[in-house]
Formats: C-alpha cells, structure tokens, sequence
C-alpha cells in the first residue's frame, strides 16, 4: 500500500466542506496510512466527533485542556509524532492564528509546536479568499515552508456562489500528500513522457492448476507506475498475476506468461524510458499437459524445460524502438553487486536496480527495499527504505536524465 506505515495528523476546521474530511481518512486508511485527527470547535459544527472517530478507526482530538488525552498523549506528541500534518478544511481564521502564532486551542496549539512539514487544503467563500488580508496570509504562509493544495474554482455551498475558494477533492490531496511525503519531482517533471513499467511475476503453466512462478508482490513495480503518473507521465504498467490494485491514472495490461509481457511490452512501444522490475521465470515447460498431471504409484514426471525470452535484453537491443532509458531489476541471493554489473553488461541496459532476496531479508512481499543502482560509471547504494520512497527517488532520478529532450525511437 503506497502510505504503509506513515501517520499522517489532519486537522480539520470548521467549515462546509468539513464532510470531504470523512471521505480523506477512508482514502488515506486504504493506503495504510495512519491517521490521528484534531477537530477544532468549528468543525464539530459541521460533523460530529463520533463520525469522524468511526471512519478514522480511533477518537479524535478536540481540547486543548483534555486531562485524559494530555496523559494519554498530549499535544506536544501530536505535534512530533506524525511525517506529515494536514489541515482540510484549512479556513481563514485558523491560517491567520497560523501566521501571527496564536495558540488558543488544540490545533493552533499543534500547528504553531511541530516542526513537521503542513499542507494545508484551503476552503472558504470567494470573497474570503480574495481578500486582501487573507492574501497576505498565503504568501506570509508559503514564505515560511507552509505548502497548500488548492483552492479550487467551482460552486460553492452557498446557492449561486461560484469562484476560486472550493476546497480540492479528497483524491487530489492525497496525491499532494504523497508529493510531500516522498518528495517526489514537480507534477509535470515527467509530462510527455512515455514510461514502461513491468511489475510482478510470472506464471508458467505446468498443467491446469499447477505452474512455475515466483514470490515477487508487484509492489516495487506498481509503485513505480504510480509515482511516474503522479510525476506527469503517460504510463503503462504490464503486470503478471499479483493482489494489488491497478494504480489510478495508469494503463495496466495484466498477462500471465513471460511471453506476453513480452508481447505486451513490444506493443506499448515506443516510450521513452522502461522500467523492467517484473521477476520474470527464466524457463517454462516445454508441453503444458491438457490435464491435471496424477500421481502414478510414486513414478516422478518427467519434465522438460525452455528458456522464456529474456524481455529486458530484448527491448536494450531493440533495432528502432528502444527506449532512450532502460532500467532492468536483479534480484539476487548472493555476489550481489558482482551479479548485477555482470547483468548490465550482459543485457545491454542502462541501469540495473540490485536488491537482495536471500532468506530474511523480506524484500519479496514487503514493504521495503535496499537497492543499489549500478552504472557503466559505478554503484550507489541507497539506504533501506520503504517501497515507495524507493519509486519515488528512482523517478526523481529519471526525470532528470531524460530533461526536456526526446529519444529518436519516441513518439
């Protein structure tokens, strides 16, 4: 899940659009994220503690002098605890408490102790938006770190009121979370980029309800669709079988076999980089049995085998499509770094991607990653770290070295 682990604390103020909070938790808890809510006065004008509880899976925070909740964790941990802090509904009152640092209540009080990044989602009529003080407001804020989503142009609450102050829907502040939580590129550093993505294993049939395949979760992979969509990129993920959700804003092309994530990938170009972190079988059998195999009074099958096409050495050596940037995975068990500059020469790729399976390392199912980035110029090794964070930094990476220029073989 793109935000496993990471606890994020929303403050929610009082305004109309204090409903699109319930909606916010439900889709930051899908992600895994952790989330701790502070409701001020206001908001519980708007909805009612025991809603907001309910979907956030704990009680939320409301007072400042709350004896039970200062023992249990007081104000001072909510301000440390958490890698991000949100406000939706951000209103102009509590931006203006944010600027001349009051601290008369739980929010205020939390705002002005953490030392955590803030992302506010502004929301407020039209009018409050545009004036002059609140303006003033936005810029003191942004000149000191604060970074906002929003606001929106559209209708507002209010019947017949229209114009710039709608606060942005529960979708695009979570990808702004994301953005701050990962320090992902600007939105549009991939923008006209193509990106392929392989993610997954594959599964090579033995007979009707048996096959060859691997741990692999996809994870590391679908991460790595989704943060190039959220960079700007047209992306199309091909996937072999995995329990994860197609990425929003992605072309996914599911397959089973090594040969049709071959197909598919040959079919999704030209691109302009290719991402190959599917763990692909390396052989298949020969002849799929048209039946369930039997056991045959201890007599072990005879099976025999073929080597399944190599996609990424393939697509390196393409003769007029090949991709300006191709990054290829190698997940070993030993001789790591050995292994993998070998890999590189051997495929003819630009990067490879190393990352230990061995037993115990859970890097197959898990949640993180330690990878080593191996050049023709070297081998950078980059710190354990969860999947995501990992996608993100190697998107950051590849923004950069395809800049504003295209490939030949691309659109």
């Amino acid at each position: 899940m793109p935000l496993q682990g990471k606890k994020i604390l929303l403050v929610i103020a009082g305004g109309i659009a204090a409903y699109k909070s319930l909606d916010l938790i439900r889709r930051l808890r899908e992600r895994g994220a952790k989330v701790r809510v502070i409701m001020t006065r206001a908001a519980q004008e708007f909805v009612t503690p025991l809603a907001v509880g309910a979907v956030a899976g704990e009680r939320p925070f409301t007072e400042l002098f709350d004896l039970s909740a200062e023992f249990d964790i007081g104000h001072i941990r909510l301000a440390r605890e958490p890698d991000l802090i949100v406000v939706a509904p951000a209103t102009a009152d509590l931006m203006a408490k944010m600027v001349h640092g009051r601290a008369d209540d739980l929010a205020s009080t939390v705002l002005l102790a953490t030392e955590r990044r803030i992302l506010l989602a502004p929301a407020m009529n039209p009018a409050m938006w545009m004036n002059a003080a609140t303006q003033r407001n936005f810029a003191r804020l942004q000149a000191d770190g604060v970074v906002f989503t929003g606001p929106e142009a559209g209708e507002m609450a209010e019947s017949g009121e229209r114009g710039l102050g709608r606060m942005s829907e529960p979708l695009s502040i979570v990808a702004a979370i994301e953005k701050n939580l990962f320090d992902l590129p600007a939105r549009d550093a991939l923008s006209g980029k193509k990106i392929l993505v392989t993610s997954g294993p594959t599964r090579e049939p033995i007979d009707p309800v048996r096959y060859i395949s691997n741990h692999s979760s996809g994870k590391q992979g679908h991460a790595l669709a989704r943060m190039a969509a959220i960079a700007g990129a047209e992306v199309v993920l091909v996937s072999g079988p995995v329990s994860l959700p197609d990425p929003s804003g992605v072309k996914t092309i599911h397959v089973e076999t090594a040969e049709q994530m071959l197909n598919a990938s040959e079919g999704a170009l030209p691109a302009d980089a290719a991402i190959f972190a599917a763990a692909v079988a390396d052989w298949r059998v020969t002849k799929e049995a048209a039946q369930k195999m039997k056991k045959q009074d201890g007599k072990l099958p005879s099976l025999s085998f073929a080597e399944n096409p190599d996609i990424l050495a393939t697509i390196s050596r393409h003769s007029n499509l090949r991709p300006r940037l191709v990054i290829g995975f190698a997940a070993e068990t030993e001789n790591l770094i050995d292994n993998a500059r070998a890999k590189l020469m051997k495929k003819g790729c630009d990067w490879i991607v190393a990352n230990d399976v061995s037993t115990g390392t859970a890097t197959f199912g898990g949640a993180s990653n330690e990878v080593h980035i191996v050049t023709a110029t070297g081998v950078e090794p980059w710190p354990m770290q969860t999947k995501e964070a990992v996608a993100a930094s190697l998107v950051k990476r590849i923004a950069v070295t395809l800049g504003g220029s295209r490939p030949g073989g691309a659109r």
